[in-house]
C-alpha cells in the first residue's frame, strides 16, 4: 500500500475506468454469487421460524428435553446460522474476492486507471495531500 503522505486524490475518470474494468465486473459477480443466495437462504430460514412460531405454536412448544422446546432450539439456531454465514463469507472473501480487490486497490493507488496510464507504469506524478483509503 502507498504511504498516505504520497497519495493523491483519484479523478472521477479513474474511478469510472476501474468500475468499467473486467476485474471489477468479476469482483461484483463473485460477491453477488455468494451474497444473494445466502441472503435468500437466511431469510427463508428466518421466515420459517417466524411462521412456525405464529401458526404452529403446538409444534414449537414441543419439549425436547427438560425445559428446552423446539422453538428455543430454532431461536438459538438463528444465532448459530448467523455465525456460520459470517464464517463462510470470510472464507469466501479471503479466497475469491479479496485478491481481486487488493489488486484493484494497488492499481488505483498507482493510478493505472488514469487516462493514458499503462499497468505497472510508475512514471506518473504523485502529490501529497488528502487521500481516499
Amino acid at each position: 500500500m502507498t504511504d498516505p503522505q504520497e497519495r493523491r486524490l483519484l479523478t472521477p475518470e479513474e474511478y469510472r475506468a476501474a468500475q468499467d474494468s473486467p476485474e471489477f465486473v468479476e469482483l461484483k459477480k463473485r460477491f453477488r454469487s455468494f451474497a444473494f443466495p445466502m441472503t435468500v437462504a437466511f431469510l427463508v430460514w428466518y421466515l420459517l421460524y417466524v411462521l412456525l412460531s405464529t401458526y404452529a405454536s403446538d409444534f414449537m412448544s414441543t419439549q425436547v428435553f427438560g425445559n428446552v422446546n423446539v422453538g428455543l432450539l430454532f431461536g438459538l439456531g438463528q444465532f448459530v446460522t448467523t455465525f456460520v454465514i459470517t464464517h463462510l463469507y470470510v472464507a469466501h472473501a479471503n479466497k475469491r474476492t479479496d485478491p481481486i480487490a487488493d489488486e484493484m486497490r494497488e492499481r488505483l493507488e498507482a493510478h493505472d486507471y488514469a487516462p493514458g496510464a499503462h499497468a505497472g507504469d510508475d512514471t506518473h506524478t504523485r502529490t501529497q495531500g488528502a487521500s481516499r483509503a
